[in-house]
């Protein structure tokens, strides 16, 4: 599993990085605080409160390409 911390502020952020992360197979999930959500669901980002640390969870030790490519949002 790899972790890494992101920022999503506006709602093109929100959109841009959901169909970054719905192009690969590996299971992602967001937390924020107590509360985790499918990072691949736009209504599952949306519940979660976007002005606090977002930690996203790939439950895969090789994505180097899903992290590469969703650099602009990394911390």
């Amino acid at each position: 599993m790899r972790s890494v911390p992101i920022k999503l502020s506006f709602a093109e952020e929100v959109k841009t990085f959901v169909n970054t992360v719905n192009r690969y197979p590996y299971e992602v999930d967001l937390r924020a605080g107590r509360h985790v959500v499918d990072a691949k669901s736009i209504l599952g980002i949306f519940s979660l409160d976007l002005s606090k640390p977002i930690t996203m969870d790939v439950y895969e030790d090789n994505c180097d390409d899903l992290i590469a490519d969703i650099q602009p949002f990394t911390i």
